[in-house]
């Protein structure tokens, strides 16, 4: 285990309308606001995304088992951000759910509010960390200097 002890900076409270990108959206508030560590909570609706809910079977690199959100659905979810590069990195893991169907798994691509989405973007000073793609497991990791 390796950790950092920091402080909160900022925090920044985002309102997501119906059919709003959402991961390209906290990237830009990242990117804008130069905020180079971060938690994001999410609470609300979203009516799109893809997301991994697991490896195939557990072996590097794995290979990931990907669902979709269709349609309306309520989500929670925590993520955090860290940059790679010259990008803001999220990584950000959700329950989605709607009627007795619920999804747990790390949002990637498509993400579309639905109705309304809020975030709150809490800002971490005083920690240095990168992301870093690790070519062994295929991901890009945390990495605290």
């Amino acid at each position: 285990m390796d950790y950092r002890v920091g402080e909160i900076g900022r925090v920044v409270v985002a309102r997501f309308n119906g059919h709003e990108e959402v991961l390209g959206n906290l990237r830009e508030i990242a990117r804008k606001e130069n905020m180079r560590a971060a938690v994001v909570y999410l609470v609300g609706g979203m009516q799109k995304g893809r997301m991994v809910v697991g490896p195939e079977k557990d072996e590097l690199p794995p290979v990931p088992i990907w669902r979709e959100v269709k349609e309306s659905n309520e989500v929670l979810g925590i993520g955090t951000i860290f940059w790679e590069g010259d990008e803001p990195k999220i990584h950000l893991h959700g329950a989605f759910g709607k009627r007795d169907e619920v999804k747990v798994g790390c949002l990637r691509e498509d993400s579309e509010a639905f109705l309304v989405l809020e975030a709150v973007m809490i800002e971490l000073k005083g920690i240095d960390a990168v992301r870093e793609f690790d070519q062994a497991v295929g991901l890009s990791l945390l990495k605290l200097s």
